[in-house]
C-alpha cells in the first residue's frame, strides 16, 4: 500500500499518484457508473487514493456521473480525497448562459461553483479546490474572500491554484494560504523547470501537481519529430538498464527526480496505465540520466 504524501506543512495528504478522471466520462471512456466504480476501487487497492476532477470535465458532466458511481459505495468517500476545479466558461449547451470561453474568479462564481461540485460529486467537503487558470480580471481579495468563507463553513478543505505564473501565485498566496500550484510539467514542456515555478514551490515547501505527466499524445504519435525520437533513444536505452521499465514509467520517475517531489496527475481510464505509474515509484534515476533525458529534449547540452 502506498503512503499518503503531504502537500504542503498545513496542505492535504494525497496519495503520490493522483488519478485524473478527465477522459472518464463523455470526454474519453464514457464509462458507467459500475464501470467507475470498479476503476477507482481497482485504483485504490493499489494505493490511489486521490482523484482529480473538474467541473469543465465532459462538459460539465463527469463530476456528477463520478458522484453516482461513489453513491454505489459511500463507504469509499472516506478513504478518498477530491480535488476539483472552476474559473473556466465553457461554450456548451450544458452552460447556455456562456456566449464566450472565458474565466470567472469571481466570488459568487467561486462559491455557486463548490456548490454545485459537491451536489455533483454527492459529498458535504472537497479535499481540494484549485482555480483552473488565472484570468486576467482576477482580483485576489475577491477569491480569498470566497476561500475563507467555504473554509469556515467546511465545505473546502484546502486550496491551491492550477497553471498560475509564480508572480499570480504570490499575488494570491500573500492573501490566503495556498498548498499547490498544478502545472504542466513533462520532459516535452521544460518551461516550470526554468521560469521559477518549481523553484517557488521549494521556496514554500509546497508540492506542485503535474498534469499531462507522460508528455501528452505527441510523444505517442509524432513518433517521426526528431525531439521525440532522441526523447524515445535515451529512454529506450535507459529501459534496459532498469530491467526493461517501461518508456512512461520512465517519464514519471524523470518527474519524480525534481527535488519538489512532483505529484504527476494521470489522465488514463485503463487499470493497466495506473498499475504502470505505480510501479514507477520504485524506479530511481541517477543524476545523470536525468540530465540524458533533458539533453534530448532540448537537442543540445547544458551550457
Amino acid at each position: 500500500m502506498l503512503k499518503t504524501v503531504s502537500l504542503s506543512k498545513e496542505g492535504p495528504s494525497l496519495s503520490p499518484i493522483v488519478l485524473g478522471v478527465m477522459k472518464w466520462g463523455q470526454w474519453g471512456k464514457n464509462y458507467g457508473a459500475q464501470e467507475m466504480l470498479k476503476l477507482i476501487e481497482e485504483s485504490m487497492a493499489l494505493g490511489i487514493s486521490t482523484f482529480d476532477h473538474a467541473d469543465i470535465y465532459g462538459h460539465y458532466t463527469t463530476e456528477a456521473e463520478f458522484g453516482i458511481a461513489l453513491q454505489l459505495k459511500p463507504s469509499l468517500r472516506e478513504k478518498m480525497q477530491l480535488i476539483t476545479k472552476c474559473g473556466i466558461q465553457l461554450v456548451t449547451p450544458n452552460r447556455p448562459r456562456n456566449k464566450i470561453k472565458s474565466y470567472d474568479t469571481s466570488k459568487d462564481h467561486i462559491v455557486w461553483s463548490v456548490e454545485q461540485s459537491l451536489q455533483n460529486l454527492q459529498t458535504d467537503y472537497i479535499d481540494l479546490f484549485l482555480i483552473h487558470r488565472p484570468s486576467p480580471l482576477m482580483h485576489p481579495d475577491e477569491i480569498a474572500e470566497a476561500f475563507l468563507a467555504l473554509k469556515k463553513s467546511g465545505k473546502v478543505l484546502h486550496f491551491g491554484v492550477s497553471n498560475f505564473t509564480p508572480r499570480q501565485f504570490d499575488l494570491l498566496n500573500s492573501r490566503i494560504t495556498l498548498c499547490t500550484n498544478q502545472v504542466q510539467a513533462n520532459m516535452m514542456h521544460l518551461d516550470p523547470f526554468l521560469d521559477g515555478t518549481l523553484d517557488q514551490c521549494l521556496q514554500y515547501g509546497i508540492r506542485p501537481m503535474a498534469w499531462s505527466p507522460l508528455g501528452g499524445s505527441s510523444f505517442f504519435t509524432d513518433l517521426e519529430d526528431p525531439r521525440v525520437k532522441r526523447l524515445r533513444r535515451v529512454l529506450g536505452g535507459l529501459s534496459k538498464k532498469k530491467n526493461g521499465a517501461g518508456i512512461d514509467q520512465l517519464v514519471l520517475a524523470w518527474l519524480l527526480k525534481h527535488p519538489s517531489d512532483i505529484l504527476p496527475v494521470i489522465g488514463t481510464g485503463r487499470l493497466e496505465r495506473v498499475k504502470s505509474a505505480v510501479g514507477a515509484l520504485k524506479i530511481k534515476l541517477t543524476k545523470e540520466e536525468w540530465f540524458e533525458v533533458w539533453e534530448a529534449s532540448v537537442g543540445s547540452e547544458v551550457p
